[in-house]
Order: C-alpha cells, then structure tokens, then sequence
C-alpha cells in the first residue's frame, strides 16, 4: 500500500461537475492499493495518517489530525502503485484488482473512524477532479 499524505487547509472533490467530498482543515490522502496488500498495510497506512505530527504549534510539527480536529479526505489514486517498467508509459502491474483495492480502501477508511478520524471519501474508480489549497506545503509519501 501506497500513500501520499497532503496537508490542506481545504480540499473539494468533484466528479463530472457534482460535488462528492469536502473538508477543511485536514489532510488530503492519495491511496494506492497494491498487489498483496491486506489488513496489516491497512492498520499501519490508518495509524500513520491519524498519528503523523504535521500540523504546527509553538513553531514546530507537533500535532496529528486528530489532536486539530481536523478531517481526511481519502482519495483512491492506482497510479501510486506503478511498477518499474523501462518504457514511457507507466507501469500499473503492481496495482490489486479493483475488487481487492475497493475493499481494502473502505476498511482504511473504516480503521481510519475507528482511530476517531473524521473522513470523507473520493468516488472509488472514477475521474476525480480535486481542489485542493496546499498547507506549506507538506507531502509525506509513505510505503507499506
């Protein structure tokens, strides 16, 4: 499992022009499943994101998702899971079937509740246009 983990001070996702997902302060997660993948990228990928101190107090990143209050918007992106092919055009063999990736991103987000983390989701296997106002910007790229 792959993860990119964006902080934002908002963030909208749309598909063909109707509103699907918005949040405010938070964090914006690109998610990719990955061949192989299973509950323990899961429990690791959800604890990272609910934990992860990126959030500034007394200049310094000392706070989470959690301790702002803030909100994730969990976006499913199989593009993260490219292989290492040689050609130009990427390699998406490394990618779980979308019956696998579906499953496994909605118990991220149900692990992700569970932890206390308010979220929202992207619309799973479809062409996402996403808004998003960059905080920093911080990224963090994970792997699992």
């Amino acid at each position: 499992m792959r993860i990119v983990i964006e902080r934002v001070k908002s963030a909208k996702l749309t598909v063909s022009g109707e509103l699907i997902s918005e949040i405010g302060k938070g964090l914006i997660v690109l998610v990719g499943v990955c061949k192989g993948d299973g509950m323990e990228q899961v429990k690791h990928c959800a604890n990272k994101i609910a934990t992860i101190r990126i959030f500034e107090r007394d200049n310094k990143l000392n706070d989470s998702v959690l301790n702002i209050n803030g909100e994730v918007l969990l976006v499913s992106n199989f593009t993260l899971c490219t292989g290492s092919g040689t050609g130009a055009r990427p390699d998406f063999s490394l990618s779980a079937d979308k019956t696998q990736a579906k499953s496994l991103y909605l118990k991220l987000a149900d692990e992700l509740t569970s932890l206390g983390v308010k979220v929202k989701l992207g619309a799973f296997g479809e062409d996402m246009m996403i808004e998003t106002t960059l905080d920093g910007p911080v990224t963090i790229y994970k792997e699992y």
